[in-house]
């Protein structure tokens, strides 16, 4: 059942069956109590009337007992079948019939002296009163049939049930009118944004909706919003590397124009080696949004357990030569193992950029060092260097795209610590900055949590 309609038009016509039923239920017992009650009273008085009048004289006892078929019914409005139902029995104290109605049965209707009793006589159930005349020595018994109490019983709830099957389908109509128009708001929204086209992320007006739906506004404008900032960094991004990659095409274009054209072969060597600084530069853009792309679109539901020491070591192997090349050195934690639920090819895009910056910004026959802490799901990896340091007016920008600080190198894309930047974050760490004493700077990455 997939229809919010539906769904709650049978909820709501499920609980107003129950409590029809409920209702129901409830009248039947409390009418079949009643009437057992007033039939009761009626069995009483019309034993006590029977014992009065042969007491007084005022009626052979013989006949006494007819007398009760002259007795009306409680309410005239119940019908000719109702009326003149009671049977009489009058028995010596010995046990011999002294005489009984015609509607009475032939067997005796109670074996009690006196009060109310529930016998089966005759394969047919009564319900008796019996009163015993202690001048006379005769016992009166009067009663009536269960089958006549059990037809009013189901008359009075026929009478109750027949105008509710009536009703019941107007009420379903209600609900269900009910329930649409009180999901024309839901309607009002999907239809508006069926209607709205692909560039239009403007947010709903959420404070219009109802309060059940008013989330639903709120998150979709959440979700325009975090849309339309992806669209203008894609725009962004797809801008900038179009531009950066730009500049150093060009800059390969005219070096091989001017091979071509050398006059000598020095002018030549110098055009094939700036040709060569262009392609290198231009191979760590490509190899930089490659790796921007991929930090974008990894999959982190499922993390893994990682040996960060040993992703680390293997980052720094692979910089070696750059490293080397720079008369850069690299300080190294101890090799011991330190696992953490992670993912590897977020981790090393992180630490491998954020090494990687360290070595081209620092200074030759200096020191890159790297430390680890390492304490339970807490884990936090520093990489210290000499270089230059982050201006205070970058520090803010540092991490944006293609944004290049004061004192970037050369052929930097811009890239690099996006890139960090975007791996912790999908990590669910954070990544910090500060000024190193005696000069340098410090990139701190904090993994606070699994």
């Amino acid at each position: 059942m997939n229809s919010i309609r539906v769904r709650l038009f049978a909820i709501l016509m499920m609980a107003t069956g129950a409590i029809w039923c409920s209702a129901f239920f409830w009248i039947q017992q409390s009418t079949r109590a009643d009437v057992g009650r007033v039939l009761d009273a009626r069995l009483a008085e019309a034993g006590q009337m029977v014992s009065s009048l042969i007491s007084d004289q005022r009626i052979d006892v013989a006949r006494a007992a007819t007398i009760v078929t002259d007795i009306p019914a409680a309410d005239d409005r119940l019908g000719a079948e109702y009326s003149h139902r009671l049977s009489c029995q009058i028995w010596s104290l010995d046990g011999t019939l002294v005489g009984r109605s015609g509607s009475a049965p032939e067997g005796q209707l109670s074996s009690l002296d006196t009060g109310f009793a529930d016998n089966t006589v005759d394969g047919e159930k009564w319900r008796v009163y019996s009163v015993v005349n202690e001048v006379l020595g005769v016992r009166v018994m009067v009663g009536d049939s269960h089958t006549v109490r059990d037809r009013l019983v189901r008359d009075v709830t026929r009478g109750l049930i027949l105008p509710a099957l009536v009703i019941l389908p107007l009420l379903a109509g209600l609900i269900w009118l009910s329930v649409q128009r009180g999901l024309l708001p839901l309607e009002r929204l999907a239809t508006g944004l069926s209607q709205r086209t692909a560039d239009n992320l403007s947010p709903v007006a959420a404070e219009t909706l109802p309060r059940e739906i008013r989330p639903v506004g709120a998150a979709l404008n959440g979700l325009f919003g975090r849309v339309s900032a992806a669209r203008d960094r894609e725009k962004a991004f797809t801008a900038f590397a179009a531009h950066e990659l730009k500049t150093p095409l060009a800059g390969i274009k005219t070096q091989a124009q001017v091979a071509l054209k050398a006059p000598d072969q020095e002018t030549r060597t110098g055009a094939l080696e700036r040709i060569q600084y262009g392609v290198d530069r231009t191979d760590r853009m490509v190899r930089q949004l490659l790796a921007l792309a991929l930090v974008d679109s990894t999959d982190v539901s499922k993390l893994e357990p990682v040996d960060v020491s040993a992703v680390l070591h293997d980052v720094v192997d692979d910089l070696s030569r750059r490293a080397a090349k720079k008369r850069v050195a690299v300080s190294l934690p101890d090799a011991r193992p330190v696992i953490k639920e992670s993912d590897p090819i977020l981790l090393t895009a992180a630490l491998r950029n954020v090494i990687e910056n360290a070595i081209a910004v620092a200074p030759a026959d200096s020191t890159v060092e790297i430390t680890m802490e390492a304490l339970n799901e807490y884990l936090r990896i520093v990489v210290m260097d000499r270089g230059p340091g982050i201006a205070n007016d970058d520090r803010e920008k540092i991490t944006d795209r293609f944004f290049r600080g004061v004192g970037a190198t050369e052929n930097g894309s811009g890239l690099g610590l996006a890139i960090v930047e975007t791996a912790v974050k999908r990590l669910g760490g954070r990544l910090t900055f500060a000024a190193r004493e005696g000069g340098g700077e410090t990139v701190s990455l904090h993994f606070d949590r699994r």
